[in-house]
């Protein structure tokens, strides 16, 4: 996978990685707790048509972990920072789990940096959510947290899932959660986890919901991909966004969880290529009916 990058943002450092030399831009943006390592799979892929995008947020990876705001709004803000920055005006917008709800937060503010939206498993769009993120919403979490992701714990793991491996023995999806866990053992990775989290979930679920505002951008195209046995956001959210928003595409993946992009990289890479293609299809045809128009006096 590419090398990553750094730059500096307003006094931060952000990593990030960016592949390929396309024409089309694709930014990716990763889930709670998780890196741009989570499209490890896609990347060299994706690469090979067009110019991919994928940064650590704030709080998460490589990239610095202040004591800042860890809301969508200002995840949106970045990213477009960091889009012009590398000099990129326009871009689809490619989201998963928490890094969804801020695609399209993304999109509702930034509507002239988007040209296409596919949401992955995606948050903020109803309540549902595991039960594990809500308990570690509530107050007290930072003592428990800590006592949860001892480093020798972390350790051991790790050696724990070396030793599958060798043997053959792996889950994509496990050792998604496994990255996602493991990264708490970090103090401060911990302290900007508690941050996003609490931006987004309390003990009731999900706390925002972007969708009585997806009509607004209405003329970006949307592809949403889901995995029919995600228990961390369920797949009732996809249908909800189908049913608000008509004319947008779900594409439900059968046997997988909350990570298609890990679980089934290649069929989602096949989805995000043939979205793309289609949608250019679709924009080049109006296109050509206008042309085609006789002039009126």
């Amino acid at each position: 996978m590419s090398e990553m990058k750094f730059l500096d943002l307003h006094g931060d450092r952000v990593a990030y990685r960016d592949a390929g030399d396309g024409d089309e831009a694709l930014l990716l943006i990763h889930g709670m707790a998780g890196s741009s390592e989570t499209w490890r799979a896609v990347i060299p892929q994706l690469s090979k048509k067009f110019r991919v995008i994928a940064p650590d947020l704030l709080g998460h990876g490589q990239s610095a972990k202040p004591r800042s705001d860890y809301s969508l709004g200002a995840f949106a803000v970045l990213l477009r920072d960091l889009l012009d920055e590398l000099g990129i005006p326009r871009a689809s917008i490619i989201g998963q789990s928490l890094g969804g709800g801020v695609a399209m937060q993304f999109a509702y503010q930034h509507r002239d940096y988007c040209r296409r939206l596919v949401l992955i498993s995606s948050g903020g769009l109803g309540p549902d959510v595991g039960w594990t993120l809500r308990l570690l919403s509530a107050p007290g979490a930072e003592l428990i947290l800590p006592a949860i992701a001892l480093p020798p714990v972390v350790t051991a793991g790790n050696k724990l899932r070396s030793w599958f491996a060798a043997g053959g023995i792996q889950s994509p999806r496990g050792a998604e959660m496994w990255s996602a866990y493991s990264s708490l053992a970090d103090s401060q990775t911990r302290r900007a986890f508690l941050r996003t989290l609490r931006s987004v979930v309390d003990y009731r679920g999900q706390s925002v919901s972007a969708l009585n505002r997806l009509h607004l951008t209405a003329e970006v195209p949307t592809m949403i991909i889901w995995g029919d046995q995600d228990r961390i956001i369920p797949i009732d959210h996809g249908y909800a966004v189908r049913d608000a928003r008509p004319g947008c595409r779900l594409e439900v993946l059968e046997g997988v969880g909350h990570f298609p992009h890990v679980e089934r990289p290649t069929e989602v890479v096949d989805l995000i290529d043939d979205f793309i293609a289609s949608t250019d299809l679709s924009s080049q045809a109006v296109k050509s009916r206008v042309a085609e128009k006789p002039h009126q006096e």
